[in-house]
C-alpha cells in the first residue's frame, strides 16, 4: 500500500507542472466541470454501485453458507466472493475520495502483505476463535488486515476451507459472515457517499477558489488524468510484476494478488476495464487538439486489448507462470500497460501541458 501511494505521489508530482503549464486552443475549450461531471455520473457512481449491489450479494451468500453448510452453498460463496473481486478491481481506480476515510481502502483491501502480517492476525484469528471478530462492527474496530477481501479469501479458499461445507468448524463461517458484512458495510458508505450532492463528487466537479480540495479546473482535472497514470502503473509495476519476474525462475507466483481464489487475472482485467470506462465516460480525449484526436481511439483499443489479454490467462496462476505460452500473455499485458503509460503518461500529457495545458478545462 506504501509503495501504491509512493508512486502515486512521484507520477503526480512530475505530472502537475505539465497541466498547469500553458494554454490549450480555443476550439479545444471543454469545461473542467464537465469532464468531471461526466466521469463521475458515467464511472463513478455506477461502479460504486455494482461494487455495493456485488457486496450485499455475498453477503447474503455468505449467510446462507452458515446457515446451512454445503459444498453447494460454499461454491455459491465464492462464486459471489469472486465477482465482488471483479466489482472491485473496477471501481478501485478511484483510490481518493470516500473511499480514502476512515481508513475504508485499506479495510476493503489490504495488500500487498509481503511479510503475512495480516495472513497470521486471520490464522490466529481462526484458531483463537475470538469472538469478537464474528461481530462485524467490533471487527471494523480491528486491524485492517482482518477485515476485507484478504482476510475473507483466506477463509473461503485458505488451509482448512473445506469445513465450511460442513458443520464441525461454524467459527470459521461466522468470522467469514462478520468480514463480508463489514466489506457491505464499506461499500454502501462510499457509495452514498458519492451519491450526495453536497459531498465529494460536488467538490470535484465544482472547482473554483473557494473549494477547500480544487481550487481550479486545473487540479480537479489532474486528479482525473493521474488516475490514468497511476493506476497503470500500479497495475504493471505492483500488482503485475509483484508475481512476474524478469525471468520465470525468478516469477513468485504466492506474491500475486488474489491467487488462492484464482482472480489475479481478473483483478488485473477489471483494473483496465475501470480505466476504460473512466476514459471513455469523461471524454477526455475530446479534448484533444484535431491532429491528435487519434490518441482516444488508440488508448481505448489497447485498454480494451489488455483487459482481452488478462482474461484469456486463467486457471491457478502458478500453473500460468509455468505455461510458455501463458507466460508469454502476461509479458504481453506487461507491455501494453507500458505502451499505454507512454501513451497517455507522456504523449497525451504533451499536448495537454507542454504544447497545450488545462488551462481551458478550468470552467471560466
Amino acid at each position: 500500500m506504501l509503495k501504491r501511494v509512493a508512486l502515486m505521489s512521484k507520477r503526480l508530482a512530475l505530472v502537475l507542472p505539465l497541466l498547469l503549464a500553458a494554454v490549450l486552443p480555443a476550439s479545444a475549450a471543454v469545461k473542467a466541470s464537465d469532464v468531471i461531471g461526466r466521469a463521475i455520473d458515467g464511472f463513478v457512481r455506477p461502479a460504486y454501485a455494482s461494487l455495493d449491489e456485488h457486496a450485499v450479494g455475498l453477503s447474503k451468500a455468505m449467510h446462507h453458507l452458515c446457515e446451512a453448510p454445503s459444498g453447494e452453498h460454499l461454491e455459491a460463496a465464492r462464486s459471489a466472493f469472486s465477482g465482488t473481486v471483479e466489482a472491485w478491481s473496477v471501481a478501485e481506480i478511484i483510490a481518493f475520495g470516500p473511499i480514502k476515510e476512515n481508513n475504508r481502502l485499506e479495510r476493503m483491501l489490504y495488500w500487498p502483505d509481503r511479510k503475512s502480517i495480516g495472513l497470521r492476525q486471520v490464522q490466529s484469528t481462526l484458531a483463537a476463535k475470538d469472538p469478537s471478530a464474528t461481530d462485524p462492527a467490533q471487527l471494523a474496530q480491528k486491524s485492517v488486515a482482518m477485515q476485507g477481501l484478504g482476510a475473507l479469501e483466506y477463509v473461503l479458499y485458505g488451509d482448512g476451507a473445506e469445513t465450511l461445507a460442513g458443520k464441525d468448524e461454524p467459527y470459521r463461517c461466522a468470522y467469514g459472515a462478520a468480514v463480508s458484512g463489514n466489506i457491505e458495510t464499506i461499500a454502501g458508505e462510499v457509495r452514498d457517499a458519492w451519491q450526495k450532492s453536497d459531498g465529494f463528487a460536488s467538490l470535484w466537479a465544482n472547482p473554483g477558489p473557494k473549494n477547500p480540495l480544487y481550487r481550479d479546473g486545473n487540479e480537479a482535472v489532474t486528479e482525473l488524468v493521474g488516475v490514468f497514470i497511476n493506476e497503470l502503473d500500479m497495475i504493471r509495476d505492483v500488482r503485475l510484476k509483484g508475481f512476474l519476474g524478469a525471468r520465470p525462475d525468478a516469477d513468485k507466483p504466492k506474491q500475486a494478488i488474489y491467487w488462492r481464489s484464482r482472480n489475479t487475472t481478473t483483478s488485473l482485467a477489471g483494473n483496465l476495464s475501470g480505466v476504460d470506462q473512466l476514459f471513455l465516460a469523461s471524454k477526455l480525449g475530446d479534448a484533444l487538439p484535431a491532429d491528435a484526436q487519434w490518441m482516444a481511439e488508440s488508448i481505448h483499443i489497447q485498454l480494451a486489448n489488455g483487459e482481452a489479454t488478462a482474461k484469456s490467462v486463467s486457471g491457478p496462476i502458478d500453473k500460468a507462470l509455468a505455461d510458455p505460452a501463458l507466460r508469454d500473455k502476461l509479458e504481453h499485458f506487461a507491455l501494453i500497460t507500458s505502451s499505454l503509460s507512454t501513451l497517455i503518461g507522456t504523449r497525451m500529457t504533451a499536448e495537454f501541458g507542454l504544447t497545450a495545458g488545462f488551462s481551458s478545462l478550468d470552467g471560466d
